[in-house]
């Protein structure tokens, strides 16, 4: 495989969703509005956490964090597609598929180590309470997060560096809304068996460990509300995590079925119709199901709101 890109390309094209002209208005509108609605509710719920001295917790640190990967996970794709309905234009440059890869590898696996930290506070808070505040201090909350970072960078990194060394044929025409790695490498006219050995590798461990240790701790957390006594007791143990394993079934759910979709219909339309739910739809849902189910931010909101008015 050689180093570099044979034919000197210099953009690719994005499909998107439709190319019938009477849909652009209807696409860029909903896309617009699910953008607002993302930015909008996480941004919020940021500013709740920082202006609320109650919030500074480790379960509110690590939400905020999240709350910052789905603005910025969101970012990555959407602007793009939106420019691009209204543009009428489906180019994309080499350099900016590039990097809306890498940036999306990045912000989509720290949203995957978050989440398996947040189990993890979840499975302290519920089965040892009385060490909590020991257990989950500051330090290990910053180094958890920086861990997640540090991981998911080096992920990005190692994927996007290899997807440099592929070579393209001219007019390469992506099935997608955005540059997805998997698409990207199976359109490459170069032998991308280094590639996918790197992507299946990366993704089992980097995905599939964080995902075994979300398993994990919810068992755990399961055997400890079961062996609560009173009613009122397992429904207050159950509240305080029902919110983070609805994000996570829609988390890995979604992207559970983008592949399982891609693997039994070969239909490239419907896996990018599909990718819209964990890549736009999922990072909008997280503000409200945090929100909805939570009165400590719903009273830092309202709070926040009311001093702002």
């Amino acid at each position: 495989m050689e180093p570099g890109n044979d034919t000197q390309l210099a953009e690719f094209l994005l499909w998107g969703f439709s190319e019938e002209p009477e849909l652009q208005p209807f696409l860029f509108g909903l896309f617009l509005s699910m953008y607002l609605v993302t930015i909008i509710g996480n941004l919020l719920i940021i500013l709740a956490i920082i202006s609320d001295s109650h919030l500074h917790t480790p379960m509110y640190f690590f939400l905020s964090n999240l709350s910052f990967s789905d603005i910025c996970l969101t970012s990555t794709t959407v602007p793009k597609l939106l420019v691009n309905i209204q543009t009428q234009s489906k180019v994309i440059t080499y350099a900016g598929c590039i990097t809306q890869t890498c940036i999306f590898i990045l912000f989509g696996g720290l949203e995957n180590f978050l989440l398996a930290v947040m189990a993890y506070d979840r499975y302290v808070a519920i089965c040892y309470p009385l060490h909590y505040t020991v257990i989950m201090n500051s330090r290990l909350s910053v180094l958890l997060v920086l861990l997640s970072w540090i991981m998911s960078v080096l992920n990005s990194l190692l994927n996007s560096l290899m997807a440099l060394w592929l070579s393209f044929c001219t007019h390469v025409e992506i099935p997608h809304f955005f540059c997805e790695l998997n698409q990207l490498i199976h359109l490459a006219c170069s032998n991308t068996l280094i590639n996918d050995i790197v992507l299946y590798f990366a993704a089992g461990v980097l995905t599939g460990g964080p995902f075994i240790g979300i398993l994990y701790s919810y068992c755990k957390i399961g055997s400890s509300i079961c062996a609560i006594s009173s009613g009122k007791g397992k429904h207050k143990a159950f509240s305080t995590c029902a919110s983070h394993l609805l994000v996570v079934s829609l988390f890995y759910f979604t992207i559970l079925g983008v592949y399982l979709i891609a693997a039994t219909t070969h239909n490239s339309h419907s896996s990018a119709t599909a990718s819209v739910i964990y890549a736009v739809v999922t990072p909008m849902l997280n503000p409200f199901i945090y929100s909805l189910r939570n009165k400590d931010i719903k009273r830092a909101l309202k709070r926040y709101l009311g001093g702002k008015l």
